[in-house]
């Protein structure tokens, strides 16, 4: 045997144990810190969340609220429910926010209708009260999200009646956002056969499909003038990434470790690719002035290590925003351009818990 390939093998070991060890140091950091100085965008950070898991916090149209979806079992959650609180008043260390959803099924992808007074989200408890499955762990190590059957989109007020069912559709209906301009939304589905985007009127009618290519389109924001749309998407090239797709999608199945940004207009013409980066590019949101994106990815390390990042529309001007060693997702600048929320693993004090941070946002 070559000796330099014995040297190496030899300090395998040591490899592994230097970079677990790293691994934990870096966990250790971001387990007490709120604002590293790198992030010199984000101003004031406060931390809104203290347990659980706390994701897709969105804004209410006029800035004072925030709706969310959580699993924290101190809040009686058996798996992910919508949650509301009024960002002046509510403390969340030491009380629970209000409940929009029944409290029934599994929950996602809330965000305010106009005029503030009631909420969109998807849920599958029309199917059954009990929470769906997650999917077992593969034996092919696949990372993998679940695509339940059973989600629908509902509206229910801010005292947890539901006032409309907007899909009704033996499939997939969620990710559903609105229009700043307040005249439609934009959802994923599966009534195509795959995962396509989908807008429609306030009220459900008027149902348009976006997008028509092979692969994921998920996750999708309109610009603030309501005339652009951007989305995470995968797009499966090879035979063998086209057969894997169309597998997984077939067992309800979605893989998201390869994911590009991708924007649109809003009747679906002009679409083009954006980010470029491999690994998982996901998340996007525009930023105020409608030129740039924000998103979540971890293209620098193709790991579990996710930051947020800003780009402008054309691909070109890719900057960090935040710093954290373990995971920053789900951005959303409030209406008024002042503030910037995302979701984060920071100061969790070594646990898993994922909470929502708010920050005033300096460009």
């Amino acid at each position: 045997m070559n000796l330099q390939i014995m040297k190496f093998l030899i300090l395998i070991p040591f490899l592994l144990l230097f970079t677990a060890n790293q691994a934990i140091s870096q966990q250790d950091e971001s387990s007490t810190v709120i604002h590293y100085p790198e992030e010199v965008h984000l101003k004031n950070i406060k931390q809104l969340t203290f347990g659980g898991d706390n994701a897709e916090a969105y804004f209410s149209f006029d800035n004072r609220k925030i709706v969310f979806q959580s699993n924290y079992k101190e809040w009686g959650n058996a798996c992910d429910q919508i949650f509301m609180t009024d960002l002046e008043r509510a403390d969340l260390s030491v009380k629970m926010p209000k409940r929009i959803s029944t409290g029934e099924g599994r929950t996602t992808c809330s965000f305010f209708m106009p005029g503030n007074k009631s909420i969109l989200y998807a849920s599958t408890h029309m199917a059954e009260a009990a929470c769906p499955p997650v999917p077992p762990r593969r034996a092919d190590k696949k990372y993998v999200w679940p695509i339940y059957q059973s989600y629908d989109i509902f509206v229910a007020d801010l005292d947890v009646k539901i006032i409309n069912q907007l899909t009704n559709h033996s499939g997939y209906d969620a990710e559903a956002t609105v229009s700043p301009v307040g005249d439609k939304i934009v959802f994923t589905s599966d009534r195509s056969g795959d995962l396509e985007l989908y807008t429609m009127n306030l009220d459900g009618s008027a149902v348009k499909q976006i997008t028509n290519q092979l692969g994921y389109d998920g996750g999708a924001f309109f610009s603030p003038d309501g005339k652009m749309l951007v989305f995470r998407a995968s797009r499966p090239k090879t035979d063998e990434e086209i057969k894997e797709y169309k597998e997984l999608l077939a067992e309800n199945l979605v893989m998201p470790t390869r994911m590009e940004i991708f924007v649109c207009n809003n009747d679906g013409t002009n679409l083009r690719q954006v980010t470029n980066l491999g690994g998982a590019n996901w998340a996007p949101y525009f930023t105020p002035d409608g030129k740039r994106i924000v998103f979540s990815s971890n293209h620098k390390t193709k790991g579990f290590q996710f930051n947020i990042f800003m780009i402008n529309l054309d691909g070109s001007g890719l900057r960090q925003i935040t710093f954290d060693k373990t995971f920053d997702s789900f951005p959303m600048f409030s209406y008024n351009g002042k503030k910037f929320i995302w979701s984060s693993n920071r100061n969790n004090n070594g646990t898993h818990d994922t909470n929502i941070f708010i920050a005033d946002w300096e460009e």
